[in-house]
């Protein structure tokens, strides 16, 4: 190995090791995803609230939830009720999830729900309208539960709130149970910002059971559990009956990890990653650099000649021989007018004082020669016969013409 090889090498290994290092002292910045996972405990997860539903429901047997919902509750022990907990930024139930949920509900069961949206059609059937009032600037939402034990207590949210609410509830089946009080910015200059206060926690009754809805899903999160606003989740959760199993589900999550690649647990630990990835880079630096090295000499290949003078000389010849100059005659005229179409777009499907005004000003030529020209094509077109003069005198007016 000769003295440029081992420098090439020497300075991607202090590369390689400034990388290292420099990703082991750099802060790990915070993640501020939403997931709401139970096993995250980055500010939008759940672990938080995850690890303290044995507290708040003692007396309910909770099973973890890694399926979709349909399988759940196709399988599921239809003598015993149940609550079903739900909570993403947005739960995306497809029609079969749909109607399966409702029968769960109908039976009896409850299902609590924190999401600003949870599909079509489950909304058409409930009856229920969610909107968002989305800001250029985060502001402070203030929470509030309309419930006598409850409602002296207000919950503050300061980041991460689209101030999602209910525009349309059934009045003849839901109970409103909280709202979401927020400031709506009036764009309109001089006018002063709205403060609105808007319905945003709801009891729905469906056949036996109810759903309890709530459209902040922040509220439940890591950042807020630990921020003072712990009392919010367990006052909305005392809604549910604590004597029954409850379903926490971990499926319909935006954090849920998902990895198709048979590489899936490399990729998902951050030190195999690395060096999977350092790995890859060294061995392409070690091909450019021994492929610039050991590159056999490419041979010089002559590129092929342009034959298109030599085949236009062979036709011309041919021409020539049989002399049928009033094919010769047609074909050129028929070119040339093709050139006209091509080049400045005129139609030259009738030969007219028109045609000739135009072409001359596009072509920049004065109007007696175009004139000479085209009444020297329409005199041959009428011609039945023609002589090797007319040939080359209507080569020369057009190659005179195109210079």
């Amino acid at each position: 190995m000769d003295r440029k090889s081992k420098i090439v090498i020497a300075l991607f290994a202090l590369v390689v090791l400034g990388i290292i290092i420099t990703e082991m002292v750099r802060p790990k910045p915070i993640n501020w995803r939403p997931s709401y996972t139970a096993v995250d405990k980055i500010p939008f997860g759940c672990y938080v609230l995850y690890s303290e539903l044995p507290n708040i429901f003692p007396n309910s047997s909770i099973e973890t939830v890694q399926e979709s919902v349909y399988d759940v509750l196709v399988e599921r022990d239809t003598l015993l009720s149940s609550n079903y907990i739900l909570i993403n930024e947005y739960v995306d139930l497809d029609e079969q999830e749909t109607h399966q949920l409702l029968d769960y509900v109908h039976q009896g069961n409850t299902v609590f729900m924190a999401a600003t949206g949870f599909g079509w059609p489950l909304m058409d059937t409930l009856n229920i309208g969610i909107g968002s009032d989305y800001s250029l600037k985060e502001g402070t939402a203030v929470l509030n539960l309309t419930h006598s034990n409850f409602n002296t207590k207000k919950f503050e949210l300061s980041r991460g709130i689209f101030n999602s609410h209910f525009t349309s509830v059934d009045s003849t089946s839901t109970t409103i149970l909280g709202h979401i009080t927020y400031t709506k910015e009036n764009f309109l200059e001089g006018q002063p910002d709205e403060k609105v206060t808007k319905p945003n926690f709801i009891k729905t009754q469906f056949g036996k059971g109810n759903f309890i809805i709530n459209t902040t899903p922040q509220a439940y999160s890591n950042y807020y559990m630990l921020k003072g606003n712990q009392d919010y989740a367990s006052y909305t959760f005392s809604y549910l009956d604590d004597n029954e199993q409850l379903f926490w589900d971990n499926y319909k999550k935006a954090g849920r990890i998902i990895i198709d690649s048979p590489m899936r647990f490399v990729l998902t630990q951050a030190s195999l990653k690395w060096a999977y990835y350092l790995s890859i880079l060294g061995i392409l630096v070690f091909v450019l650099f021994r492929g610039k090295r050991e590159q056999r000499i490419i041979p010089v290949i002559e590129p092929l000649k342009n034959s298109s003078v030599e085949f236009a000389q062979a036709i011309g010849s041919l021409y020539h021989q049989n002399k049928d100059y009033t094919d010769l005659v047609h074909k050129k005229i028929n070119y040339f007018l093709a050139h006209l179409r091509s080049r400045y777009h005129i139609d030259t499907s009738t030969l007219s004082e028109k045609t000739i005004q135009v072409l001359a000003s596009r072509a920049g030529k004065s109007m007696e020669e175009t004139k000479g020209l085209i009444e020297f094509i329409l005199h041959l077109k009428q011609k039945k016969a023609h002589t090797e003069q007319d040939s080359i005198e209507l080569n020369k007016k057009i190659n005179a013409f195109k210079l």
